[in-house]
């Protein structure tokens, strides 16, 4: 009876798997919407670290890599018994632009080593959140993390600002042909994201870096050197960036795993709902948490950076109801050959800064209306404007001014004043538990009865 049955090729089921034909055009399509979130991060910490070109294409080459071992594991999951590492849903994973700000500050002290050590730390943190998902939620509604998704958009504007004046400590920095190459990719952005249609609008990033960079070549701003140097066949390096453990960086980046966990929660349930018309399963939830978990501990091993869901496939996933687990492996595959291409991964790194930073301040801006619009899900009664307000003013103020801590313990310092997103995170925390919950229409009634 089994091998009667017909075969399952519908693109609209977990379990179908269409002909090469129907699944590659969508699987590309996926590719192309988190190609340039994935490798950016990486070219932002070689740039701050000061790697050389060859090892700043292995970070890129093993970033590549890692995305898509994570996504295999959330796709196929491993493990049984209560213990599961995958949420078998249609995802893509990705080195996750959430974790810039603390990554960024954690290396600044103690380089891509720290980063790694605090990471492998932090990925245990995430299957111990993944593991206890379902009591942890409550303590983490939409206005809690719409606050914290906030706080990351804005602390990386700074980001995409210096790479579009050309990168801190260029020859060039702020000059007007870095800006206009900045500012042509950014236009080429925006119209592609509000006056095209299909691929056009999904890879619309993409196409930005590619009409930037062509200019970039015809200006004399692009070295191809790194490429020629670079081999075609390479596997990822064991340990190749070390590992280096400190307590301070540990707590930092354990504290955005709990957050990033969270905000996983908020994707998986965007897939399912958008693709398969319903919510999320506990088993789901929590498998997708602690595979991530997985990723993250495989990654720091082999110099990748922490991964998360990629919203911007959970979008294409909502758009086009394909939840076709093979259709998105072949994606994962695609992604995963190019970590073994050192050329990839060197190509990469001769896109200028100027043309990174007018792409990505799109790609920000677009992370800040998320955390609004996670926000707006819930009233903002005088409580939760309160909530988000001090949130994000302690967050962001302190990070602006650094110097209104330095009488506190190094310690301190290192933990609270490493990034915004830690001290917003905690602030909401703390608030949505102590701060008595009040409905706007509670408050009026408090009011009118002053008034009496």
């Amino acid at each position: 009876m089994e091998a009667n049955r017909p075969k399952n090729t519908s693109l609209f089921d977990l379990d179908g798997k269409p002909s090469l034909g129907k699944a590659a055009p969508l699987s590309l399509q996926h590719v192309l919407a988190m190609l340039v979130g994935n490798v950016t991060p990486a070219i932002i910490v070689s740039g701050v670290v000061g790697l050389s070109a060859e090892d700043s294409t292995i970070l890129v080459q093993t970033c590549m890599f890692i995305a898509g071992i994570a996504t295999l594991l959330q796709l196929y999951p491993i493990g049984g018994w209560g213990f599961r590492a995958g949420s078998r849903l249609p995802v893509i994973m990705g080195v996750s632009f959430a974790y810039i700000p603390t990554v960024l500050s954690i290396v600044g002290d103690y380089g891509i080593a720290g980063v790694l050590g605090a990471q492998l730390i932090g990925g245990f943190v995430a299957i111990l959140v993944g593991i206890f998902i379902k009591p942890l939620r409550k303590y983490f509604p939409p206005i809690v993390s719409g606050t914290v998704v906030l706080t990351i958009g804005l602390s990386l504007y700074p980001v995409a600002i210096n790479y579009m004046a050309g990168g801190n400590g260029s020859p060039g920095y702020g000059s007007l042909q870095n800006w206009g190459i900045a500012l042509i990719t950014l236009l080429v952005v925006i119209i592609c994201n509000n006056f095209t249609k299909g691929y056009l609008k999904l890879a619309s990033i993409l196409v930005g870096i590619m009409v930037g960079y062509v200019i970039s070549i015809f200006m004399g701003m692009v070295d191809f050197s790194a490429i020629g140097k670079a081999g075609w066949f390479a596997l990822p390096k064991f340990r190749y960036f070390g590992m280096q453990f400190n307590t301070t960086a540990v707590i930092t980046m354990s504290i955005m795993y709990i957050v990033n966990s969270i905000q996983a929660v908020g994707d998986l349930s965007a897939t399912t709902a958008g693709g398969l018309d319903r919510e999320p399963t506990d088993e789901e939830l929590s498998g997708g948490i602690v595979g991530n978990g997985v990723a993250s501990i495989i990654g720091s091993l082999f110099g990748g950076l922490p991964t998360a869901t990629f919203s911007q496939n959970v979008g294409i996933v909502a758009m086009n109801k394909v939840v076709s687990r093979f259709v998105l492996a072949i994606s994962a595959v695609i992604i995963l050959l190019c970590g073994f291409i050192p050329k990839f991964g060197a190509l990469m790194t001769t896109i200028p800064q100027a043309v990174l930073g007018g792409a990505t301040i799109s790609v920000f801006a677009l992370i800040t209306m998320s955390g609004m619009k996670l926000i707006m899900q819930e009233e903002l009664s005088a409580r939760n404007t309160s909530l988000v307000g001090l949130a994000v003013a302690l967050g962001m103020g302190i990070d602006m001014v650094p110097a209104s801590i330095e009488a506190f313990p190094k310690w301190f310092i290192d933990i609270f004043g490493s990034s915004p997103v830690i001290i917003a995170t905690i602030v909401a925390f703390v608030l949505n538990i102590i701060l008595p919950k009040k409905s706007i229409v509670e408050e009026q009634k408090e009011r009118e009865e002053m008034d009496r």
